[in-house]
């Protein structure tokens, strides 16, 4: 399958998802090759109209050598200059299906006036089997150029770019657009993960059904909170009869519907950024239609396009409802656990002979919910402006921090499911040890962890069950490539 790109409206989240997570490759359009020859056009016309113009890259040096004035002579050796030297970041890398999000960039339109065949260039990167490493760390550039020279190094010096061409290339911020659409498109998933497993829980303590009242839906004047109670509804059914006494449950439990709206607001927040930056144009410099006698063809300017804060605020609030589920997911795996609070058997033991309540001793996993929640809860720092200047010299003096806020949710991510895979064989335990059923909506569930255990009371370690747990879970947030 193919994606066909004609303008930047048909850079949608559904195309980010078939490019990046199925492995889609891209065709450019007519109408958006056209464009992109128009657009180079342009920016020959301009130097051929004003050889005196300056434009950041094209007539002068880029960076600390941006008060340079080039020469004709050397503006086609800077355009031709591979940017290789400046992938000088290392460490983890970026997982592939991010890296085509971020090879998924905007040119369609002809605002960056790059070369056709370089964007087709780019285009067919998309075709092939694999892209050059990206590492998720070190990217400490006042742009994105540490992180891009490393994916477009290898094109630059296969072909042969003209004046700008480079620049379109290292000096927008498709990393930040990448980045964030990852983000987004995994919170999705994980979300409805999330509300499966809460639900699992909230029936095994047999939670009144108040707690998710349809009243609340419009007292609470919230369209994430309705959304959490409507799901949670869904998933728990009707119940089930001979419920706990009819007083309320513990807050982690009450509070369950309000703390999954927050989780997404938070994944509709980065789904509006994600939205946002993958039809924004932000290459720098830009071309404007700002025509007049003096800019018959429009001109080009420098913009802070290429800094997507956007993207970072988006990415901590993801990163912060996950530390949030993590403290609910440790809290309710404790009082399943709590006879006195939660009115079932005490530790979900039964009374067999043989030591077999100890056998079912299940203690053990909440102590692990806490390493994963105070994990999560160290990644949910603020992700600001960074402190120290980016390289300390030029006009390089502040750095983005887009690749830090995706490290750090991505690695909330990962808690929480670990943290929700904790909670499943505790809330299934509940339902063995009294006898009842799992809601049906629940099913899918509950037969893809007894299928890894069938016996939750057997003498075995609960932490590579729960592992793998967090891998049935994860199946459903991140595709299989």
């Amino acid at each position: 399958m193919t994606v066909l790109l004609e303008t930047r409206a048909d850079f949608t989240l559904e195309t980010a998802r078939r490019v990046a997570w199925d492995g889609e490759g891209v065709e450019l359009g007519a109408g958006a090759l056209a464009a992109m020859q128009q657009g180079r056009h342009r920016l020959e016309r301009i130097l051929a109209h004003d050889p005196e113009v300056t434009i950041y890259g094209v007539t002068s040096g880029y960076g600390q050598f941006a008060r340079k004035r080039l020469t004709a002579e050397e503006r086609e050796r800077w355009a031709g200059m591979s940017p290789a030297r400046i992938a000088a970041s290392w460490g983890d890398p970026l997982p592939e299906r991010v890296v085509r999000a971020i090879a998924l960039v905007n040119f369609v339109e002809g605002h960056a006036a790059i070369s056709p065949d370089i964007a087709l260039g780019v285009a067919a990167m998309l075709d092939g089997d694999s892209l050059p490493t990206v590492p998720a760390q070190g990217q400490g550039g006042a742009g994105e150029i540490l992180s891009l020279s490393h994916l477009f190094a290898g094109l630059a010096e296969r072909m042969k770019p003209a004046a700008k061409d480079v620049l379109c290339l290292i000096n927008g911020s498709p990393s930040a657009t990448g980045l964030v659409t990852d983000a987004a498109l995994a919170a999705a998933g994980r979300l409805e993960r999330a509300a499966q497993v809460f639900a699992l829980s909230f029936e095994a303590f047999n939670a009144p059904l108040d707690h998710l009242d349809p009243a609340l839906d419009g007292y609470w004047n919230n369209p994430h909170d309705g959304w959490a109670l409507r799901r949670l509804r869904e998933l728990v059914g009707g119940g089930h009869g001979g419920r706990r006494r009819p007083y309320q449950a513990p807050v982690s439990y009450r509070i369950a519907p309000r703390m999954l709206g927050q989780a997404r607001r938070a994944a509709t927040m980065a789904a509006e950024a994600a939205s946002e930056a993958l039809q924004a144009v932000t290459d720098n410099p830009v071309w404007a239609d700002a025509s007049d006698e003096d800019h018959p063809f429009g001109r080009f300017i420098s913009t802070g396009g290429y800094h997507n804060p956007h993207a970072v605020l988006a990415m901590d609030a993801l990163t912060a409802a996950c530390a949030n589920l993590c403290v609910l997911a440790g809290r309710q795996g404790a009082k399943l656990l709590d006879g006195a609070v939660s009115l079932l058997p005490d530790q979900l033991t039964t009374a067999e002979p043989g030591g077999e309540g100890r056998r079912a001793h299940m203690g053990g996993l909440p102590m692990a919910q806490t390493g994963y929640e105070e994990e999560a809860r160290l990644y949910a720092q603020a992700t600001l402006l960074p402190g120290s200047e980016s390289g300390g010299f030029g006009q390089n003096d502040v750095a983005s921090p887009v690749f830090l806020a995706w490290s750090k949710q991505d690695r909330a991510g990962r808690c929480l499911d670990m943290a929700l895979a904790s909670l499943v064989p505790i809330a299934l335990r509940a339902f063995d040890v009294t006898g009842r059923p799992v809601p049906p909506q629940l099913a899918d569930l509950e037969a893809a962890v007894r299928e890894l255990e069938p016996d939750l009371a057997r003498p075995a370690a609960l932490g590579p069950l729960a592992a793998s747990i967090a891998g049935v879970l994860r199946r459903e947030i991140y595709p299989s490539r």
